[in-house]
């Protein structure tokens, strides 16, 4: 699984422009979060096919970065994100993004962007 960062302004129709770009080239999104902070923006997507993605993006003139998500099943109640918010911090691993892909249940699936998805999947496991 990959996710995509776009670096966007904080401005009327941005979001538009990555979905139209991503709809054009048939790219379905597993799971996507953005924020705006001041002038900038982030969004953050996984997309079910990864080259069309990139492809389109390209393509669009959008920049982006582009890397491996480490997904952590966990249990739907207080404290799960906290410990595994303490096992990466301890283990001094940054992280660039946390989202929600999926629930099932009393289960939910996190996608965690990390500096070091190597090292964050081990410390996980």
């Amino acid at each position: 699984m990959r996710d995509f960062a776009v670096q966007l302004g904080h401005k009327a129709g941005e979001l538009a422009r990555v979905a139209h770009a991503l709809a054009r080239a048939g790219v379905n999104l597993k799971s996507v979060a953005g924020m705006g902070l001041g002038n900038q923006a982030v969004l953050h997507f996984i997309p079910d096919d990864v080259e069309a993605a990139r492809t389109a993006l390209h393509e669009s003139n959008l920049r982006f970065d582009e890397t491996d998500v480490v997904t952590v099943l966990l249990e739907n109640r207080a404290g799960e994100l906290e410990g595994v918010a303490d096992k990466l911090g301890g283990a001094g691993i940054n992280l660039h993004a946390v989202y929600v892909v999926g629930l099932d249940g009393d289960l939910v699936e996190l996608a965690i962007v990390a500096e070091d998805a190597k090292k964050a999947k081990k410390v996980l496991e």
